[in-house]
């Protein structure tokens, strides 16, 4: 009888909390500072030093904040103050170093150190913006967004 409890403990957790099951960690919170924000399936809570980063995140920063992530290729993303920028895509093999890698930068300013998913294929990377989509073909930019 208790194996059929975990059991269907087991498939219940499996089942019920897809989303969960489903997502895979692309990175994590390196440096935090100032008031920094991690958007997640619609819910806004501070950013804590070392916070998983999943695909369709958004972090958020206030005019004294900043992160710094490192994803699983090494590569580093650093949001400025007063900056959004949401997740889009993350894929990565490390076996092959192929991959894509997709930012929304809604405002603010963002640096990248692209990492191996840019050594695997120089169109792996990209910036999307208010008003253009950036390929990434160099190892490190700076990308800033004006507010209107």
């Amino acid at each position: 009888m208790k194996n059929f409890v975990i059991l269907i403990s087991i498939f219940w957790l499996a089942t019920s909390s897809p989303s969960i099951a489903a997502q895979q960690e692309i990175g994590n919170a390196r440096n935090v500072v100032g008031e920094s924000f991690l958007i997640r399936d619609d819910v806004r809570k501070t950013i804590e030093l070392g916070a998983l980063i999943y695909q369709n995140d958004t972090i958020e920063t206030s005019t004294n904040g900043s992160v710094g992530i490192t994803f699983t290729d090494n590569t580093i993303l650093s949001t400025g103050p007063n900056s959004t920028v949401h997740m889009e895509k993350f894929a990565f093999n490390p076996t092959n170093l192929k991959g894509n890698f997709l930012a929304n930068l809604k405002k603010g300013t963002l640096s990248i150190i692209s990492g191996d998913i840019a050594r695997g294929n120089s169109d792996a990377m990209s910036i999307k913006t208010p008003s253009a989509v950036l390929g990434v073909r160099g190892t490190r930019f700076l990308v800033r967004v004006l507010e209107d």
